[in-house]
């Protein structure tokens, strides 16, 4: 059995856990861009730019946590962690597709979602999470889920349906699958997650967890488009 005081470290480390994600929904809404969402009028260059920045870091979830879950197995450490992020690997997979579809309802065919430019923080996000999986802890990649299903659970299908309800965007009704799907499905997701992560005890790990939740804190808002300028994605 627990003791009273392992329950209050475990409690105290998922709610630091939970600070981070509340903090990215907030560094999100407070992008131009995002707080357009959020009330439904985001104009189509805007929504398009967003989308495409999502594909090209959703393209990498599938072997980023399948990665981090395959070396913590060879490492021979926390044998379910290792199981959640390779399930969590086969959950992501295919996402990007979905991405396409709406993308492509939008006008923006797929040649063009691989030409645009990815922005620095694309880069830095999913640089730092290879970096993670492959040489750093590997369990930190979670950090970086977490918060960001955290925001899909709060924020995605909200988007979802304000953007379908104002309209203001030709054919959205056909182009918000990623945001529904991403919206219904990880709630759970975060759920499992805080509950498998509340028995991690080492201090160093969890120290690494939050750190690449951190990173996606700051990251993440990046990807909208820097003050919401009216602009497409430049062609690389």
């Amino acid at each position: 059995m627990q003791t009273q005081t392992e329950n209050q470290a475990e409690t105290q480390w998922v709610a630091a856990l939970d600070a981070e994600a509340r903090g990215l929904v907030a560094a999100v809404d407070a992008q131009p861009d995002a707080s357009r969402l959020l009330d439904g009028t985001l104009d189509q260059a805007g929504y398009i730019h967003y989308l495409i920045q999502t594909y090209h870091y959703a393209r990498w979830s599938t072997p980023i946590l399948a990665e981090a879950g395959h070396r913590l197995k060879r490492l021979g450490q926390h044998p379910e962690l290792a199981e959640l992020l390779i399930q969590k690997g086969e959950e992501e997979r295919g996402h990007e597709r979905w991405l396409l579809a709406d993308l492509k309802n939008l006008g923006c065919p797929a040649t063009q979602v691989e030409a645009a430019a990815r922005s620095p923080a694309v880069d830095a996000y999913t640089g730092w999470n290879f970096f993670t999986s492959r040489a750093g802890v590997p369990a930190s990649v979670l950090g970086t889920a977490y918060v960001l299903e955290y925001l899909s659970q709060t924020r995605a299908g909200v988007w979802a349906e304000r953007l379908r309800a104002v309209a203001a965007i030709p054919n959205i009704h056909k182009s918000v699958t990623f945001l529904r799907n991403h919206g219904a499905l990880d709630g759970d997701h975060v759920a499992e997650m805080a509950r498998i992560l509340g028995r991690l005890t080492d201090p160093e790990e969890q120290a690494a967890i939050l750190f690449s939740a951190r990173v996606a804190r700051i990251v993440y808002p990046c990807i909208f488009r820097e003050g919401g300028a009216s602009s497409h994605p430049l062609a690389r």
